[in-house]
């Protein structure tokens, strides 16, 4: 026994050393990342579920990076506390891309915590914004990623030219660009110079642009063409789905076949809106709870529902109805042409709102937040989240601040998870003030949750700098709240808690214009542990 156990230890030991991660100190990291072109760190804590689940998608993105010598760390922020402070780390695992000669300017990694993600997203990030192809590489280069774009373009059109190299530079960081100036190259693509291919290993397999070249032309185009016509909402998919920036069109079903078969009857329907809304079947059994987001009735499948994404809205089909090529399609021509009303989840208006805090459903949303006169503090909360019981008694306090002040400032709240609100909720507490006179610029509260420290953000944000400061009685600090929090949340150590917490019914976010039932979507769809679906595990 004893021989195994030391067979089982050397060999631990061996994979151990033999491991495409580098293990980075404090006295490495910023060496080691001056030295190398490319870098993907991880920063994490050996307790974190997230970082575990991580690990082996991390090792196998690292072996195949090795070939390409992009370099793959990570940071134990348990033992490099001070290092993970200067990075700004603030939950686990936080990944962060570093080029040489930038050190001080890092980027976060958007994407899925998998090892083909991770991949393809260093592989862009090592290439020049737009890669230059020719008759010996355009096969290869076609298939280096599930959608590849060139440019074909004569080598004096520099207007064709720059606007390409524009767009290719905005969306780097989802697809690859390539260009040639190769007139017969073109020719035996079946294009024109100037033109512009996308390249797919889906549905026809290419798409091309031979219009005027009109930025936002060819970024519509180039978004619209990327998108399968009806492909599968999932982990792997959801970001591109949202960049897509259409509306989105779900089609609910618990089994593979059934989902197939609905995607077969609506394919006409997804041509004939092509580039107006986007089809989409989704998992009715493992992301089924998303249809709660959309205001579709959990576990009555198969379903049907349009998000539109930069509105926020959602417009559900009647569940009582069958789900047909010709009801849909005239159910998706009237949302379009706007003839149905969005549904709107909402909590009733309270009877009473007299109290130091007032309370904001969806229905009396616009009538409080958009009220021109006030200033308007709003909390955005969730039930269960520990942060949001540990405030909740100081904020009554900071509402009672304001009594004599309710014609110029409003201390609210609403529960972010049972009313559909306009406005983008990353994680819980979200504080926003609305200032009179400015509604369309809300402030983003990023400080300290005391009653001071809010009371001081309402005065200096404010358009009535309503001072009530001096007021303010004296209160324990947000460390002194540790304990409180600990005891709402349960399940980590004290120094551990997070400044806030993502939503439960949410993880990872992708991408940055989405609005709050958009991160729902992707927490739905990229739980790594099942129960929790918090982005990072909690500081």
């Amino acid at each position: 026994m004893r021989s195994f156990a030391t067979l089982g230890f050397l060999g631990a030991a061996a994979l151990a050393a033999a491991s495409d991660v580098h293990d980075l100190k404090t006295d490495t990291f910023k060496p080691f990342v001056e030295k190398h072109d490319l870098v993907l760190a991880e920063f994490f804590a050996p307790w974190c579920g997230h970082c575990k689940a991580l690990a082996p998608e991390y090792e196998q993105a690292a072996t195949t990076l090795k070939e390409k010598d992009i370099a793959l760390v990570k940071v134990d922020c348990t033992e490099e506390t001070q290092l993970c402070q200067d990075q700004g780390v603030e939950g686990y695992p936080t990944l962060k891309v570093f080029r040489k000669g930038s050190y001080d300017a890092p980027s976060t990694y958007p994407g899925q915590r998998k090892a083909d993600a991770i991949v393809s997203y260093m592989t862009k990030q090592s290439l020049p914004a737009v890669s230059a192809v020719d008759s010996k590489t355009i096969e290869d280069f076609k298939t280096q990623d599930k959608v590849v774009v060139v440019g074909y373009f004569a080598a004096d059109d520099k207007t064709s030219n720059t606007t390409f190299t524009a767009i290719a530079d905005s969306l780097r960081d989802s697809h690859l660009f390539g260009a040639t100036n190769d007139a017969a190259l073109a020719e035996k693509e079946g294009v024109k110079q100037p033109a512009v291919v996308l390249y797919k290993s889906f549905d026809e397999g290419k798409n091309t642009f031979s219009d005027k070249f009109d930025s936002e032309a060819l970024t519509s185009f180039i978004k619209t063409s990327a998108t399968p016509l009806i492909g599968e909402v999932g982990p792997e998919t959801y970001a591109d789905y949202m960049s897509a920036g259409l509306p989105l069109a779900y089609i609910f079903a618990e089994e593979q076949s059934e989902r197939d078969d609905l995607a077969k009857e609506l394919k006409p329907v997804a041509e004939k809106f092509k580039g107006k809304v986007t089809f989409a079947t989704i998992d009715a059994k493992a992301f089924g709870q998303h249809g709660d987001n959309l205001n579709v009735k959990v576990g009555k499948w198969p379903a049907f529902a349009i998000q539109e994404i930069n509105k926020n809205q959602k417009f559900p089909y009647s569940q009582d109805e069958k789900i047909t090529a010709k009801s849909i399609e005239k159910f998706v021509n009237d949302v379009v042409s706007g003839k149905i009303e969005p549904s709107i989840k909402s909590e009733p208006i309270p009877e009473s709102n007299d109290g130091p805090v007032t309370v904001i459903v969806a229905k009396n949303y616009e009538q409080i937040v958009m009220d021109d006169k006030k200033d308007v503090l709003v909390e955005f909360y969730a039930p269960w989240c520990g942060h949001c019981k540990a405030l909740a008694p100081k904020y009554e306090e900071l509402g009672a601040l304001y009594s004599s002040f309710k014609d110029k400032v409003v201390v609210s709240k609403v529960d972010a998870t049972a009313n559909d609100v306009p406005d983008e909720i990353q994680g819980f507490p979200t504080i926003k003030l609305y200032p009179a006179g400015k509604k369309d610029s809300p402030v983003d509260y990023s400080g300290s949750r005391t009653i001071e420290d809010l009371a001081t953000f309402i005065r200096d944000s404010g358009s009535h700098k309503v001072d009530v400061v001096a007021n303010v009685k004296k209160e324990k600090s947000e460390e002194d709240d540790e304990d409180e929090v600990a005891k709402a949340t349960g399940d980590m150590p004290q120094q551990a808690m997070a400044a806030s917490e993502t939503d439960k019914g949410t993880a990872e976010k992708v991408t940055d214009k989405v609005k709050e039932a958009v991160e729902a979507v992707v927490t739905n769809l990229n739980d790594d542990e099942g129960g929790e679906a918090d982005v990072h595990d909690e500081l």
